[in-house]
């Protein structure tokens, strides 16, 4: 066999081989390795390098209305579109809708035509097993198919552009946007589960959702040699592909068994065979754990783990669950520096007393339009006065626990009696400040002036 050509990037392992078989033994070697080849294109690596696309956004800037037109690429992205929407929306894409026809002769033939829609939106649903957004409303642009008022469900789909109208475009909106847009700015934990069976996901943990970036499913022959390594390296790639480890402070890479622990010893015996500085610099950030399966869903469990947690110290999700634990001790040790429920949160901001605020997700997705406005003022108040805002998303579990209490709570700086007892204090004070002035002579009036001004002559050292 000769080798005529030879350009292998030392980087990845990509590249060109030339060569020339002359001999019978050289096209055996030939075979064998196309075999191995046509094992590693078996090894299926899907790669969710997209994101939402922003395709369009126009958006007034005296009032904040406008349009924004945006394009799904992962499943994650229909999260965010469903805390997007709200009622009184506009919503247009393209849809199937079923047309009957009669004929001349007076038979009916149905089909069904695809055709854009802008329907108002009425009822907004997401399908968690199928991760689909379905959304209800009358139509409001008429067509040659379906009148103005009539009814239709237009479900949200990947790869499929769509465009929402809004009366206001608030930053609750907008930071969702961008956290769909640029995961990555938000991603600080990467988790990588596998299992023996050939299944890994890559992926980022940011406040909001678990983004798969990767997913490998390497089919395993029998008495093939040489599968694990296919196996390892597909996951190797991929990790190198879709980390940003500039942002990433944790790395876990998760499985059943001793397999985690042997693919960190490839991991570290690869990276310094093909010089991965990246890989190399950032080894300390990979922590390893234990996991049932290669499976997205094992990822959650990952982070009930309390050594594990201590581990992701410093991350946006573990400061979450951290406030979250801090304010259920305060509720059973200091609560008058705890508060929950909107009434007495509110309560709590107006005494500039707030120091954090916990928000689930779900309250900004209210279908009154007036209750998702209150809360966004919420946000913005706590934020001007010096809070800090953590909001919660409903698909991690620390956001389910929120729900529980409200969605609404509130660590405050210095303690503060029962907020009940001080609402009552003012009102008994205003009414007595607001005393019926028409039961009293003009003499008394007279007199408590002039009480009040000696108060005000003695308080100034006069």
């Amino acid at each position: 066999m000769k080798l005529l050509k030879k350009q292998i990037s030392a980087k990845d392992g990509s590249g060109l081989i030339s060569l020339l078989p002359t001999t019978p033994e050289d096209l055996w070697h030939t075979y064998f390795s196309l075999l191995v080849l046509s094992f590693h294109s078996a090894c299926l690596l899907r790669s969710n390098n997209t994101t939402m696309k922003l395709l369009k956004k126009q958006i007034s800037a005296k009032d904040g209305s406008g349009l924004i037109s945006l394009l799904p690429t992962t499943p994650e992205d229909l999260w965010h579109t469903y805390n997007l929407l709200s009622t009184s929306d506009l919503v247009r894409c393209t849809t199937l809708r079923k047309v009957s026809k009669e004929s001349s002769t007076g038979s009916v033939t149905s089909s069904k035509v695809r055709m854009n829609l802008t329907i108002e939106v009425q009822k907004v649903e997401f399908d968690k097993d199928t991760l689909r957004v379905r959304i209800s409303g009358p139509n409001r642009v008429e067509n040659e198919h379906v009148k103005m008022g009539q009814y239709h469900t237009l479900t949200l789909e990947l790869d499929r552009q769509f465009s929402i109208e809004k009366i206001c475009w608030d930053q609750i909106y907008l930071d969702r946007i961008e956290e769909a847009i640029h995961p990555e700015k938000e991603a600080e934990v990467a988790c990588v589960v596998m299992d023996g069976g050939g299944l890994a996901h890559v992926c980022l943990v940011t406040g909001s959702v678990t983004v798969v970036k990767g997913r490998i499913e390497v089919n395993i022959p029998k008495k093939r040699t040489g599968s694990s390594a296919h196996g390892k390296n597909a996951i190797y790639r991929a990790i190198l592909a879709h980390i940003p480890f500039d942002k990433v402070k944790c790395v876990l890479v998760g499985s059943p068994g001793f397999l985690k622990d042997e693919f960190f010893k490839y991991l570290l015996a690869e990276s310094q065979r093909r010089e991965d500085r990246v890989l190399i610099e950032n080894k300390n950030k990979f922590v390893m754990c234990h996991c049932s399966s290669g499976h997205k869903h094992e990822i959650e469990g990952l982070f009930s783990d309390p050594n594990i947690l201590a581990r992701v110290t410093e991350t946006k999700l573990s400061k979450e669950i951290e406030i979250l634990n801090k304010f259920m001790r305060l509720l059973d040790t200091n609560p008058d520096k705890a508060y929950y429920g909107y009434t007495h949160v509110q309560k709590a901001n107006e005494e500039l007393s707030i120091d954090s605020l916990l928000i689930s997700d779900g309250l900004f997705r209210s279908s009154d339009v007036l209750t998702r406005k209150k809360y966004v003022s919420l946000v913005e108040s706590v934020r001007e006065k010096g809070g800090t805002v953590y909001v919660f998303s409903t698909m991690h579990v620390s956001g389910q626990q929120l729900q529980q209490v409200s969605g609404v709570a509130a660590i405050l700086r210095y303690p503060l009696p029962d907020l009940d007892e001080l609402e009552e204090i003012a009102a008994n004070h205003e009414e007595y400040l607001n005393e019926d002035e028409e039961e009293l002579t003009e003499e008394d009036r007279k007199q408590r002036e002039e009480a009040r001004l000696r108060e005000d002559m003695e308080d100034m050292g006069f």
